[in-house]
Parts: structure tokens; sequence; C-alpha cells
């Protein structure tokens, strides 16, 4: 299993179980919330290089 697919494994498992601990609206915000929250801290270079290295996959 490469890296990445454990990455996405251990976050569904933590969605399912956020799921079944707290109400829906939190466990949105929180799916939400953190993409975001990371997004945002990022210099405006490296949000630059992260949706060129993006549309470059997309293009393949």
């Amino acid at each position: 299993m490469s890296k990445n697919a454990k990455i996405a494994t251990g976050g569904v498992v933590v969605g399912l179980i956020l799921w079944i601990w707290l109400p829906w609206w939190a466990v949105l915000l929180i799916v939400l919330g953190v993409p975001t929250a990371a997004y945002l801290t990022l210099d405006p270079s490296q949000r630059r290089r992260l949706r060129r290295v993006t549309r470059k996959e997309l293009g393949r």
C-alpha cells in the first residue's frame, strides 16, 4: 500500500469515528475547516505552486 493510500485510509477511519461521536454539523465543520485552514496558512508562492501542480496532474 502506498503512502498516500495509507493517509487516505486513515482519514476515512477518523471521519467515520467522528461521524459516530459528534453531531453531523461538527463533523462537516472539521472536514471542511481543517483543509481550508491548512491552505490559508500557506504563503502565496506555496499556494501558486500547489495550484500549478494540481492543474498539471489533472491534465494527464
